[in-house]
């Protein structure tokens, strides 16, 4: 990506489906003026890629932490990504 633009693909595991985990993350991605998208697998995790400035990528992993009230995160895997973010920030199916 350009200067100061980041992308990464971050797996959220715990009790993160049925907690609207989905739609904090994509609140949170708007706060932060990232880009990217979000979708529940099928193992009960929940994949999130982010696209941005660095510093707004950075606050968004932090973020991933916490979740929404009544999830319950015990662990964020993050890797590097391509910028394969479409323009704004959505919730696949």
């Amino acid at each position: 990506m350009q200067g100061g633009q980041r992308a990464v693909r971050a797996r959220v595991s715990g009790m993160v489906q049925g907690v609207s985990y989905r739609v904090w993350t994509r609140d949170e991605a708007a706060r932060l003026g990232v880009k990217g998208w979000v979708r529940n697998e099928r193992d009960g995790s929940v994949t999130v890629l982010v696209a941005g400035a660095d510093a707004a990528v950075t606050a968004m992993i932090e973020r991933l932490w916490q979740g929404p009230r009544g999830a319950l995160v015990s662990k964020v895997e993050v890797e590097e990504a391509a910028d394969d973010a479409p323009m704004d920030f959505r919730i696949l199916a």
